[in-house]
């Protein structure tokens, strides 16, 4: 029993947030190097569609530069709303809510984009940003859905 809740709660630590779709795939140069866009479903906001887009190195690239294990943590995000918009059970905190999070190495870099609920403002703000441990990361993007009705 505790063996079995042991490894449920490791593969629920270490499993993705969330799942992206690539919908683009943008080749940048003759070295292999690409931008990745995937699109996102936010899973507690039903309505919500962001596309992340990111730079994927290539194998010439890794060769020349001696990092083959990682790439590059920069990232934009453009979030609208592809719905009726339905928020489920969200974190309404500052820090926001991981939404999805993808590696950009083999340990310790990623990618991650965060919802943040403006609760006076009526708006969801979705920040992409990079994750190093030992770094940080100052290279941010972020976008915004605004939760008001037209009338």
């Amino acid at each position: 029993m505790i063996r079995t809740t042991f490894f449920a709660t490791a593969l629920c630590l270490f499993a993705p947030v969330l799942h992206a779709e690539v919908v683009g795939k943008v080749g940048v140069d003759w070295f292999g190097n690409d931008i990745i866009i995937e699109s996102i479903n936010d899973p507690k906001v039903q309505g919500v569609t962001c596309h992340l887009a990111y730079f994927e190195r290539g194998i010439i690239d890794r060769l020349q530069q001696g990092n083959w294990f990682e790439d590059p943590s920069n990232s934009s995000i453009a979030c609208t709303q592809t719905g009726p918009i339905a928020m489920g059970d969200i974190k309404r905190g500052k820090g926001g809510e991981e939404v999805f999070r993808e590696s950009q190495s083999i340990i310790l870099k990623s990618i991650r984009v965060t919802r943040v609920y403006d609760e006076k403002a009526q708006t969801l703000i979705y920040l992409a940003h990079g994750s190093e441990v030992s770094k940080g990361s100052a290279k941010t993007s972020i976008s915004a859905i605004p939760l008001y009705q037209a009338k």
